[in-house]
Parts: structure tokens; C-alpha cells; sequence
């Protein structure tokens, strides 16, 4: 990575040059604002160090400084300049330059601020570079047809700009969706910016948004600017206040704002994905969300389905948890076996696929050894009670003379529990009570025997 050296004065650059180079750093020189821009759009460099006042050029240092900012803000700027004041520097802190740098300056003086602003660089493309594998290490899993359909719709709009709504039940996956369709789009490399409307503080929330400029702190830059070049996923939008919604609706028109505090505009290049699991169509009707956002917003409205609708995927979740909680903070990797794959997959999922990865932490914490983990560690498929529930009858079914209805319900009964113990009749039989020869001819009778293996269920014994 280069340090870009941008002064009117050929002596004085071609000396910064030089004292850098012998340092060991890959040097290029601009001598005004246009070569200064020319080269920051062909490859933007590691540090910048820019003269304030540039004779006969487009620009002055200011002027760059703020385009800079606002275009490539994680580049280091070292403001030099022959005609420093307290001013000066100031007012190149407040629109964030890294340090001010007077001329005459002391060589000693320059490496100390040059070393500490290039490792400032460093440390914050580690960051994006961590930020990135942490997202491809969390790719989604499944192949579940509720899933494939899922990743056909996120394939059809990773490629385009279009904002889109991600609908769903808490927990779902909504985020990992919005992830994916980053990682596979050509903002993949630029920032992934999550906006966590229902944790912001409603006061709070344009100033979390936009940043703010105070003469003390100089600039502050909010999740939008942050987000410049790459996704701002909001998530939860409708927990959104009603007040913020008309701006956000005014930055996705305008593609611009103002600081709080501040008077200059801010301009962004952003993709919007936005997500909720509430019935926005109801909160529009009674006024507590904008039509007009929501008609932006919903560009391509994609439903992520939850995980009840996607059980054939949990055995494949709960070893992808696995895995990535021994990667991530050293937990034991550990096996699922049999019997606990059919109870997680028997087991009502009100959290979704965020209730199961916390399941399969606390096991991996609490649990004794390194071997399969036993049903005996997982919660109960059905939550006990001494009282007996109800059941509420499909209409389909109540319509039905009993002995249609019965044969009915057992074939559907006897296809979950078949699909619950891994299309083992043996277990199957044990578990509803009955001996492996009575389950051969009931299954007969209802017309499901010799199902192959691959199918819903296998006319067999082997596990």
C-alpha cells in the first residue's frame, strides 16, 4: 500500500519522496487537487500526506481533505503546510484530518507521525478483512426445499442494486440473508453496515444515522456514512421512529444529508436491505409507518421462512454450530448422534435458527467430554404438562367420516415420526408402540411400504 505525497512545491515532495523510500515505502507524488484525485480513483492509497494550499489548482487541501473524507474516510490524511496556525489545524482535525504537520519540519518529527498513521491504516484493513471472513464463515446452510427457495430468490438480486424487505419471524435468519446477498454482490468487499433500529434510542437515533459535527470533536461520522460504497441493512425497520422515517425517505431520494450540527451535504453510495418481522401493511394502516418509505424499501420483497418450515436442515444447522463455536472460542467438537437429531428435529422452534445455535452453545459449555452429544442434553421435544391439550381439527379432517379420518391422521402421523427417527422403522415402532411386524403391515395398509431410502422413509431396519 502506497503513500500518496501531494504538494505544489516539487522540491518539497520529491524530498517527503525520498526521505519514505528509504524508509521503505512505495511512494507516488501529485502536485495538484486533479493528479491528487486521478490518483486516489486508480488505487486508493494507505496515507495521504496533503499540502493545504496548492497554487493554481482546482482544489485546495481543505477541499480534498473533506472529498477524501467523505469518499475514502479509513485513509490516513497528514495535513503539511508553511503557513500553520492554531486555526488551520483545527479546522483540518475537525473535517478529520489524521495530524497537522507545519513546515519547516523535523524529518524525526515526520516518521513518528507517518509510522503511526500507517499503522492506523493497517489496523483498520485487518478489521475489514476480519469483517469479511467472519461473514463467509457464517454462509448459509440447508438444502431443504424451503431453503433452496430461499437462496433462488437472494441469487436473483445479488447482482442488482435493488433495496429489499427480508420478511420473517424473529430469529429466522433475516441478517444472515442480508449477508449473503452481500457477500455474493460486487459490494462485497466494501463495508456491511447494520442499523439495529429497535436498540437505538429513539432520541438518538438521527445522530447513530447521520453523525454529528461539534467544534470540540471535529467530526463524527454516523452508520450511513460508514456504510458509503457498501449495504446499510436496517434491521427491524419498523421499530423505526415515525419522525426518522421521513429523513431516511429524503436520504433514499437524495442520496445525500447534513450532519447534525454540521452544514455541509454528505454524499453516499449505498445499497439499502431492510428487514422486519412485524406486519408493516398494519402499522401503515394505522399510521405508525410511512407508505412512502415502505414503497422504497420494498423493491423485492423476500420472506425467509422459519425453521419449522425447514426441519430437514436442522441436523446440517446443529453441525455447522458445532463447527463454528470450536473455530470461534474452542468449544468441543462433538458429533450429533442419532436419537439427538430426531429430538432437535421433533422439537417445536418458536426462536428459529437463532434458538437452535443457542441450544448447541449451551451444550457444547456445559456438556461433559468430547463424545456424541445424548438426547438427555437437549431440551424436551414437547414441553411436559398434566394437562391435556386440546387439538383443534382441520376442517378437511371434521368433514370426514371417522374411519377416513383415522386413516388419514395415522398415515400423516406415522410420516412425521418416521421422518422425526431418520427413516428408521425400528425406532419408529419402538417409539409409538408398536412391534416392528404390526408397523410392516399398518404401513401396507396405508399404502407406504417399500418407500426407497432416499424417499420419505425406508421399508427397513438399518440405521
Amino acid at each position: 500500500m502506497s503513500i500518496l505525497i501531494v504538494d505544489d512545491e516539487q522540491d518539497i515532495r520529491e524530498l517527503i519522496g525520498d526521505i519514505l523510500r528509504d524508509e521503505g515505502f512505495p511512494v507516488r507524488l501529485a502536485a495538484n487537487s486533479d493528479d491528487c484525485m486521478a490518483a486516489i480513483n486508480s488505487e486508493p492509497p494507505a496515507l495521504m500526506i496533503l499540502d493545504i494550499w496548492l497554487k493554481d489548482s482546482r482544489m485546495d487541501g481543505i477541499d480534498i481533505l473533506k472529498t477524501v473524507k467523505r469518499d475514502n474516510p479509513d485513509i490516513p490524511i497528514i495535513i503539511i503546510s508553511g503557513h500553520g496556525n492554531v486555526e488551520i489545524a483545527v479546522a483540518a482535525i475537525k473535517q478529520g484530518a489524521y495530524d497537522f504537520i507545519e513546515k519547516p519540519f523535523n524529518i524525526d518529527q515526520l516518521m513518528v507521525v507517518v509510522s503511526r498513521a500507517m499503522e492506523t491504516s493497517r489496523l483498520r484493513r485487518e478489521n475489514q478483512d476480519f469483517r469479511r471472513r467472519d461473514m463467509t464463515s457464517s454462509n448459509m446452510v440447508g438444502t431443504s426445499a424451503a431453503y433452496r427457495l430461499l437462496k433462488l430468490n437472494l441469487d436473483k438480486v445479488t447482482k442488482s442494486n435493488a433495496r429489499v424487505m427480508l420478511t420473517g419471524e424473529p430469529g429466522s435468519g433475516k441478517e444472515m440473508a442480508a449477508r449473503y446477498i452481500h457477500m455474493n454482490s460486487s459490494r462485497a468487499n466494501a463495508p456491511f453496515v447494520t442499523v439495529a433500529s429497535a436498540a437505538i434510542e429513539p432520541d438518538r437515533m438521527e445522530e447513530v444515522l447521520f453523525g454529528r459535527e461539534t467544534p470540540d470533536r471535529g467530526v463524527e461520522m454516523g452508520l450511513l456514512e460508514q456504510a458509503h460504497g457498501g449495504i446499510a441493512y436496517f434491521d427491524e425497520i419498523g421499530d423505526m421512529p415515525l419522525g426518522t422515517q421521513s429523513k431516511i425517505l429524503r436520504v433514499l431520494t437524495e442520496q445525500q444529508f447534513t450532519r447534525l450540527g454540521g452544514t455541509d451535504r454528505v454524499r453516499i453510495d449505498l445499497r439499502v436491505i431492510s428487514s422486519t418481522s412485524r406486519n408493516l401493511a398494519a402499522d401503515i394502516s394505522m399510521g405508525r409507518f410511512r407508505q412512502e418509505l415502505y414503497d422504497r424499501l420494498t423493491v423485492v420483497p423476500i420472506p425467509v421462512p422459519p425453521l419449522a418450515e425447514r426441519r430437514d436442515d436442522i441436523p446440517a444447522l446443529a453441525r455447522h454450530f458445532v463447527e463454528w463455536f470450536n473455530k470461534s472460542q474452542g468449544l468441543p467438537l462433538r458429533e450429533l448422534s442419532a436419537d439427538a437429531e430426531a429430538q432437535l428435529k421433533a422439537m417445536p422452534w418458536p426462536g428459529n435458527v437463532r434458538q437452535l445455535r443457542n441450544i448447541i452453545e449451551r451444550v457444547l459449555i456445559l456438556g461433559d467430554g468430547g463424545g456424541p452429544i445424548d438426547p438427555a442434553e437437549l431440551p424436551e421435544a414437547e414441553p411436559k404438562s398434566d394437562v391435556r391439550p386440546s387439538l383443534l381439527l382441520p376442517a378437511a379432517i371434521a368433514a370426514l367420516p371417522l374411519r377416513e379420518a383415522r386413516e388419514l391422521f395415522e398415515r400423516e402421523y406415522l410420516l412425521t415420526q418416521i421422518s422425526r427417527f431418520g427413516s428408521n422403522i425400528s425406532r419408529t415402532a419402538s417409539f409409538v408402540g408398536m412391534e416392528r411386524s404390526a408397523m410392516h403391515r399398518k404401513l401396507k395398509s396405508l399404502g407406504l411400504a417399500g418407500h426407497a431410502r432416499n424417499g420419505r422413509f425406508a421399508d427397513t431396519d438399518e440405521d
